[in-house]
């Protein structure tokens, strides 16, 4: 078909161009409808290929495809089909394929800026960089006078690491400006910024100091000039115009604890005393701050911090400040400060009920809630130290104080939640949560509490309080990327036994990630429009690790501990995981359990058919959404053919950006293990062992790996060659079984290191079972690890038979436990000898164990 129109066709094609341009998608159809319903023009091609286009937009993905293939097939020549299909597989997000149809358009217009545009933003989207170079230089040559021309070239060599290049793109196209009003032009100030951030890069910081002091004028962020200057002038060791800088800073913010440490490399500080010095003129100077007076308690020590920790608690307890014991929380790594601060708050309690002073006798008299608060703080110091039951009669005197103090309740939560007993821990954050209806960190932490005590449905209402009526908590929590929740909830579900569930929310988080790395696309052109260049740069490089964020690394590690059990465990009943929590109970309850679900079901539909009502009154080009996702099925997730595959696809990006993290490799070596890939495994325990080679967990797969090597009949010999190689010098040149002895030997102080020790002990040898067993049921003082987390897997290990049978020692196990930790669910019954094998009484153990503690 001609690919040229006449006239009157001509102007309709233009309109629909316009249509499409100004989103009026109904008309853009009406006029493309006109022009091929002329037998002559039925065919055309670029005429089917916008057609194609707008049905797109409508949501009509198939239609769209059929057309937009047609113009294509029609006209093989036309840029315009090319650019179409491009869009089209832009819009699908096959960026690759986008790409390969953009370059076959410029094969037939070569100086086509649109499509060089739409070129450039998809090559910095994959990070093509080199392509993306080339794209800006054609764009450059073809437009020299527009300053996205230039300042997108000068970015790709910046990426490219070429930094005098780019300094010199960025200088030349600086000398064509006219700058008229300087003191009014933000936009330079900001190129010159972008400029003076590639020097730094560079390596050049006299250069980029000159450059900075020549055009100090022309930048209107004066704090970030200010906070470079202090940093190259430090790099360059102008030590005495850094301190005029950093004390200049400090005037305008004491609090910046930055600004301190940079000024003691200025004054090069090394002594502690002179350190100390610096700090007591900035008190004495701005008495109001508080950051001179906290930064000397991390290296002060004896008579000196226990004065200064005196000095910086005593105005909190007389104010009434909630988070101090928050704030000196990282002084506890040090036995001695611990003993210190303590002394200091008991002698709080004796002097306020002895003399009703802080400071003794003769001292002032302190306000009725002084005591209060030094309650508060002495239980949350007991609860850090797991002394339950000080902690406990504490923070009860302090609710006997004032019944209706919502932090109290709090940290009696965390007792209980540090004291093993989740219920009770949901319940005293539910107490304080109804205490103050409005506030939304409380309701967030009730939630997380009641997640953590598996109670998914509750902490779901809990949230519920806080979202958009109409809609169910947990898909508006979904729509919100509200991923504290999610990796919560499906750590809970885990922990339930609903694999499929808890893959949903894996799966959900993986969404949200895809989502922000989506969301930079139309950052590409806003920042240079905008000249936000230096936050640009730091977008790209920020997308280019995002999934080394701990929420994505969490949600990847419940996915693949899921994979790997389904791999162990095939799901064969489609009702397994609803029924999971529901097989021990009675027909009676049964049915009331049933029912319940029925009605919940029912008012769920209710609520997304009143949902759809109101969708339905849009207008239907707006109703329709074609980039939206196909919703998740638990079923289907759960059901998948490929476990380990599946695995793989969120191990791969943890390989990539949580290197550094052994629980990284601790996981692939579970997932190849099971693949029997031996120099993979190989690989994950050399990995490991670089990072933390007395890792418990380590130690368990290094014994593994050598027993299952010695054991192989089938080894390739080059193969056998290096793994023998390699295991010789991971194993320190010993047999299997001196490696083991020697590392229980040298963790003997550790409970942890003992119970993975054992467990290998009697894989190596069944008859060393009592050794191993005296091992961990071993629960003296001496120990620095006997946590209840620790002593919860031995006794589900114990329960399991990992040890062989043994139900008297068991039990007597059990009954020590029970003593350490009066407040622990898992050993309050007095029915026997009961387990917590799946970590699902508010212990969160073995895979299930969280690797944080916090609501972000």
């Amino acid at each position: 078909m001609p690919t040229t129109l006449p006239p009157k066709e001509n102007a309709l094609f233009k309109r629909i161009l316009k249509c499409y341009e100004h989103k009026q998608y109904k008309n853009g159809l009406k006029f493309a409808k006109q022009i091929l319903s002329n037998p002559k023009f039925s065919e055309h091609g670029e005429t089917l290929a916008m057609k194609g286009l707008t049905l797109n937009c409508l949501g009509r993905k198939e239609e769209a495809y059929e057309f937009v293939r047609r113009g294509l097939r029609n006209d093989l020549k036309s840029h315009v089909c090319w650019h179409v299909y491009g869009l089209l597989q832009r819009s699908d997000k096959k960026y690759d394929e986008a790409i390969k149809c953009y370059r076959n358009a410029l094969k037939w217009d070569k100086e086509n800026i649109q499509i060089l545009r739409d070129l450039s933003l998809l090559q910095i989207q994959m990070r093509d960089l080199e392509g993306y170079r080339e794209t800006r230089y054609q764009l450059l040559k073809l437009r020299p006078g527009q300053r996205a021309s230039w300042i997108g070239y000068a970015i790709s060599y910046h990426l490219l690491k070429d930094y005098d290049m780019a300094f010199t793109i960025l200088d030349e196209f600086r000398k064509t400006q006219n700058i008229s009003s300087p003191k009014y032009d933000i936009e330079h100030g900001e190129l010159l910024l972008y400029q003076n951030m590639v020097l730094r890069e560079a390596g050049r910081p006299q250069k980029a100091l000159d450059q900075l002091t020549s055009y100090e004028l022309l930048m209107h962020d004066k704090l970030v000039v200010r906070e470079i200057k202090g940093s190259l002038l430090l790099e360059l060791k102008q030590f005495k115009e850094a301190e005029r800088i950093y004390r200049d800073l400090l005037r305008r913010n004491p609090e910046n604890k930055h600004y301190y440490q940079e000024l003691e490399k200025a004054l090069q500080l090394e002594n502690p005393d002179d350190r100390f010095n610096l700090y007591m003129k900035y008190s004495e100077l701005y008495p109001r701050a508080q950051a001179p007076k906290r930064i000397p308690l991390s290296f002060t020590s004896g008579e000196t911090f226990a004065q200064l920790i005196d000095n910086y608690m005593r105005p909190a307890i007389h104010k009434g400040v909630p988070p101090l014991f928050n704030n000196i929380r990282t002084l506890y790594t040090e036995k001695d400060k611990v003993k210190i601060v303590e002394n200091v708050a008991l002698g709080y309690l004796d002097n306020l009920n002895t003399f009703g002073t802080l400071t003794g006798k003769g001292g002032d008299l302190e306000p009725p809630t002084a005591i209060l608060w030094v309650y508060h703080f002495l239980a949350q110091h007991f609860d850090y130290l797991r002394d339950s039951k000080k902690a406990m009669e504490y923070i009860d005197k302090a609710l006997e104080h004032t019944p209706t103090l919502i932090e109290a309740y709090m940290v009696k939560a965390r007792i209980y939640k540090h004291g093993g007993d989740m219920e009770k821990a949901a319940h005293c954050m539910d107490e304080a949560r109804s205490l103050d209806t409005a506030d939304r960190y409380v309701n967030c932490k009730c939630a997380k509490y009641q997640l953590r005590a598996n109670q998914v449905q509750k902490a779901e209402e809990t949230c519920g309080l806080f979202t958009r009526e109409g809609v169910g908590a947990a898909e508006n929590l979904n729509e919100m990327q509200c991923m504290w929740f999610q990796t919560e909830s499906g750590y809970a579900l885990q922990r339930q036994g609903k694999l499929g569930e808890a893959l949903k929310k894996a799966h959900e988080i993986e969404r949200h990630f895809d989502e922000i790395t989506e969301d930079q696309f139309d950052f590409h052109t806003y920042c240079m429009r905008k000249m936000t260049l230096r936050a640009y740069v730091r977008l790209l490089r920020l997308e280019d690790v995002l999934r080394s964020h701990r929420f994505y690394f969490k949600a990847a590690k419940m996915a693949i501990e899921c994979y790997v059990r389904l791999h162990d465990k095939p799901m064969t009943a489609s009702d397994e995981d609803a029924e999971a929590g529901s097989s021990e109970l009675s027909a009676k309850d049964l049915k009331k359990l049933r029912s319940k679900q029925r009605r919940a079901e029912k008012k769920a539909q209710e609520s997304k058919k009143a949902t759809n009502d109101v969708k339905e009154n849009k207008e239907s080009d707006k109703k329709a959404d074609p980039f939206k996702e196909p919703p998740l099925e638990s079923d289907a997730l759960v059901r998948v053919t490929d476990p380990l595959d599946q695995a793989l696809k969120f191990l791969r990006p943890l390989q990539n950006l949580a290197s550094s993290r052994i629980e990284t490799h601790l996981l692939a070596y579970e997932v190849f293990s099971r693949k029997g890939k031996l120099l993979l495994m190989l690989q994950s325990v050399k990995r490991a062992h670089a990072i933390d080679a007395n890792h418990p967990k380590l130690h368990e797969h290094l014994v593994k790996l050598a027993v299952k090597v010695s054991e192989s009949k089938h080894m390739k010999e080059p193969v056998a060659i290096v793994i023998e190689r390699e295991l010789k010098t991971l194993l320190d040149g010993n047999d299997i079984k001196q490696f083991n002895a020697d590392f229980v030997e040298k963790h003997s102080h550790s409970l942890l290191h003992r119970f993975s020790g054992s467990k290998m002990l009697c894989l190596l040898d069944a008859s060393k079972v009592d050794d191993a067993l005296a091992l961990v049921t071993d629960l003296s003082d001496s120990l620095e690890d006997r946590t209840l987390e620790t002593c919860t897997m031995i006794y589900n290990a114990l329960l399991e038979g990992t040890f062989g049978e043994c139900t008297d020692l068991t039990r007597e196990y059990y009954l020590k436990c029970r003593t350490v930790f009066p407040l622990a669910s898992v050993f309050a019954k007095d029915d026997g000898v009961v387990g917590n094998v799946n970590g699902i009484d508010g212990v969160q153990t073995g895979a299930s164990e969280p690797l944080c503690d916090g609501v972000a």
